[in-house]
């Protein structure tokens, strides 16, 4: 199951840096106002920051072309903790 969050093109960089930071995302999908995908990025454990820098690069292209868009979450499963 995916969360998604609405921002506007100026909030997408930031939004898409605090999702990051928190670490536990499996993918991030960022889809235009018609809810079509605009850009996909699949994030594996061990992620750099070296790595990060592309992808950031054109989210913040895409920002400067949209004025509204969602970002869709896939987040790691927790683990459960042992008994």
């Amino acid at each position: 199951m995916a969360e998604e969050f609405k921002v506007s093109g100026e909030m997408l960089l930031a939004k898409t840096k605090q999702l990051l930071k928190e670490g536990n995302i499996r993918k991030i999908s960022i889809k235009g106002k018609k809810g079509n995908v605009i850009i996909e990025f699949p994030l594996t454990i061990g992620v750099i920051g070296a790595v990060l820098a592309p992808m950031l690069a054109a989210v913040g292209a895409i920002a400067a072309l949209v004025t509204e868009c969602t970002i869709s979450v896939e987040r790691t499963k927790a683990k459960k903790p042992r008994k």
